[in-house]
């Protein structure tokens, strides 16, 4: 199957079966997703989900939580992955927030990355959960997937070449949410150690099972 044949039977399959997919990050407004998404590296959404209810409550704003100190934030997240670095990370990303953006997230990529913690997977997130933008984050799922797939060549080595890959055939308006078709197809059917090819309804069009199982 080429390539571009590939791709568009996958988007039609998962625009017709999967329209409403989204993050699993639970967020209220612009700045509540930048904060669960920079606690969501290495981490599930899960995890993120459990502890951020309390650190909104108590920091519902960038201002509130720029006022805060190590010792203050660090209770909150203290069961997430690398809670030493990540508070760190979001007592600069608030000050920097408050400072440099008048307290708005913004929405330029390139602006985003110039935030504590936030590098450009991170930026693409929000980017493009927030203001719909064309912009396609990779996280490992997306990586792996994408790769399984047969969407972007097997040698691409790093996410930036997988994104790139990605964005040259996904058509712009699906762009956004290819990202989150893939990380929950990654997250639920195609898992890294043991891919549940019986359950999955797109192994007509998949290389990996095209080159295992047929």
């Amino acid at each position: 199957m080429r390539k571009k044949e590939r791709f568009e039977k996958i988007i039609e399959y998962f625009t017709t079966h999967r329209p409403g997919a989204e993050t699993e990050l639970n967020y209220s407004n612009p700045y509540e997703l930048l904060v669960a998404v920079i606690l969501s590296a290495q981490c599930t959404d899960k995890r993120i989900n459990m502890v951020t209810p309390k650190l909104f409550e108590d920091f519902p704003t960038p201002g509130l939580l720029a006022l805060s100190h190590f010792d203050q934030l660090f209770p909150y997240i203290k069961s997430v992955s690398y809670p030493n670095n990540k508070t760190k990370h979001l007592l600069g990303m608030a000050k920097m927030l408050v400072e440099d953006f008048d307290s708005t997230v913004p929405s330029d990529v390139k602006d985003l990355q110039k935030l504590p913690g936030v590098g450009r997977k991170t930026a693409n997130v929000v980017a493009s959960v927030i203001y719909d933008q064309p912009t396609m984050a990779v996280d490992t799922h997306v990586f792996r997937v994408s790769k399984r797939l047969g969407l972007v060549n097997q040698n691409a080595k790093t996410p930036l070449e997988v994104e790139k890959q990605l964005v040259k055939y996904i058509p712009r308006e699906f762009v956004a949410q290819a990202h989150h078709w893939l990380i929950l197809h990654g997250r639920y059917v195609c898992l890294a150690r043991r891919p549940k090819c019986e359950e999955c309804k797109i192994t007509p069009y998949c290389s990996h099972f095209e080159k295992n199982f047929q």
